[in-house]
């Protein structure tokens, strides 16, 4: 048997942590969701699950996050 491994995007969103107001708007805003507020702190990526649309960047109020290449 042959486990399926599953491919990342070449992009993915970067949450500035420091700076996230945990509004939630790019939680809502998301369509893979890939990006939840975590304990009401900040916003936090699921990086296997993000494929760096940029529609939560776009969404930002605060303008924190940025889509960058996987490194």
């Amino acid at each position: 048997m042959h486990e399926q491994v599953k491919k990342l995007s070449p992009r993915h969103a970067v949450v500035d942590r420091s700076a996230c107001v945990a509004c939630g708007t790019c939680e809502d805003a998301c369509p893979r969701n890939a990006i939840a507020v975590y304990q009401g702190m900040f916003a936090n990526v699921q990086e296997e699950l993000c494929v760096g649309c940029g529609i939560c960047a776009k969404e930002c109020p605060a303008s924190i996050i940025k889509v960058e290449v996987r490194a």
